[in-house]
């Protein structure tokens, strides 16, 4: 990693009340010199200074600003940084940055840059500066949560007490490598097993919650299903609160799988429109058809919508994770409804009837997804992957091999949770991870 300084604009380039510009690395108290009149030999850190921001070539004011010094290694980066707080229009930014990049020995940030010399200083590991870039793009309020979580240290500190669990049963390993005439104690040597099957089980355990980590990051998905005037468009702009997509009379009109991202009370979720289910000759119809109960099997949960005035409910040709649905009760009487099964919810998509409760099934059964989970969440498929490599090498462990092959394997387990956290080398994969951030983070 390069040791020149840096800066970029953190916030959204734009017309806006404040903007925040940052710049980390060794020459900071040379840029506080060059850009305003602060004496930077008695300037204190995280003490805030309401500035003129000036171009010394010519004598101009660029900006009244507030400027923050924040001294190493207290701060994100663990270098010095600077935080200039200006006006957002795009003349003062473009000027200011463009005065900034003047100044030898600095440089506009790579993508994550921020965040990668944070990670490179011990001020984060790689978990905490993913759950940050999750931070970042948290759309719904569980995802923020969950983002929360991982930047607090969630991950890490589960993955850690793992490898120090398996760096202690190396180091013992270790140990009689270096004495081969001497034989395992029976304690130790049980203590070795207990400690590679608890991990061994907590992994698999960890593991066994992939799927609803995707879909919190994702989405859930939900399709809506059923037969051709059943009302599925209806019942998705209902839920969207806005016309998503086409209504109408006209048997077939959804031709495709529409895709709808929602939040319900702060879960992702992608509700699909689809095809009704029907016998036709028209190719295209019997294609969207198809795309239709693809989208069932992969779905996570699937609301079965029916026309209630036929009296009928489509036949039972979806999996467990469907809520059966009628629709269009208000154009029955009380005894008409009174004749759907109880297990079935009653709806009018149109007149905005019974929806509370069918969100309210949609959310337990989300709910009770997560609640399998814990709060350890796989929130990036890397990490399933050195896992699932960690648990490998744990079970082609075993104390009846040669000592050395057996510490080997312990050996590749730590190494493969060393890539999740990054206490190994882990230089390939650092480009793709901070990559993906934005320029001033």
């Amino acid at each position: 990693m390069t040791k020149n300084t840096i800066y970029a604009l953190s916030t959204v380039f734009g017309k806006s009340g404040v903007a925040v510009i940052r710049i980390s690395g060794k020459e900071v108290l040379s840029v506080i010199k060059e850009i305003t009149n602060i004496n930077i030999n008695t300037i204190k850190p995280r003490y805030a200074y309401f500035t003129d921001i000036i171009n010394k070539s010519t004598n101009e004011i660029l900006d009244k600003s507030l400027i923050i010094y924040f001294k190493a290694p207290h701060s994100f980066t663990g270098e010095d940084i600077l935080e200039i707080q200006c006006h957002g229009s795009k003349a003062v930014l473009n000027s200011v940055l463009k005065l900034i990049s003047q100044i030898d020995g600095v440089r506009l940030a790579e993508p994550g840059e921020f965040s990668k010399r944070a990670f490179y200083n011990n001020k984060m590991d790689l978990t905490e500066a993913e759950g940050l870039a999750d931070l970042i793009d948290a759309e719904t309020e569980e995802q923020q949560k969950y983002a929360i979580r991982q930047l607090s240290g969630n991950l890490k500190n589960l993955y850690s007490s793992w490898r120090e669990e398996l760096v202690k049963t190396l180091s013992y390993l270790e140990a009689f490598i270096d004495f081969p005439e001497e034989d395992i104690p029976e304690d130790l040597y049980q203590s070795i097993l207990n400690t590679v099957f608890k991990i061994k089980s907590d992994i698999t355990m960890h593991l066994k919650g992939n799927n609803v980590n995707e879909r919190l990051k994702n989405g859930f998905k939900i399709v809506i299903a059923g037969s051709t005037n059943a009302g599925k468009s209806s019942l998705i702009n209902t839920l969207a609160k806005r016309n998503a997509v086409i209504v109408s009379d006209i048997a077939g009109t959804t031709r495709d799988a529409i895709d709808i991202n929602l939040d319900i009370k702060g879960y992702p979720v992608i509700i699909t429109d689809t095809a009704g289910i029907r016998e036709t000759d028209n190719p295209i119809e019997q294609q969207g058809i198809e795309i239709a109960k693809e989208k069932i099997e992969t779905a996570d949960i699937i609301i079965n919508l029916y026309d209630a005035t036929n009296s009928k409910e489509d036949d039972a040709l979806l999996p467990s994770k469907t809520i059966y649905v009628a629709n269009k009760i208000d154009k029955l009487s009380e005894e008409e409804i009174s004749k759907i099964p109880s297990s079935h919810l009653k709806i009018s998509a149109k007149q905005n009837q019974g929806i509370d409760v069918l969100v309210e099934n949609i959310l337990s059964i989300i709910k009770d997804n997560f609640a399998n989970s814990s709060n350890y969440l796989i929130t990036r498929e890397r990490y399933r992957v050195a896992l699932e490599e960690c648990l490998y090498y744990l079970d082609t462990f075993s104390l009846d091999k040669e000592i050395e092959l057996s510490a080997e394997d312990i050996r590749l387990a730590c190494r493969s949770i060393g890539k999740i956290t990054g206490f190994v080398e882990v230089d390939e994969i650092l480009n793709n991870i901070f990559g993906s951030f934005c320029i001033g983070k």
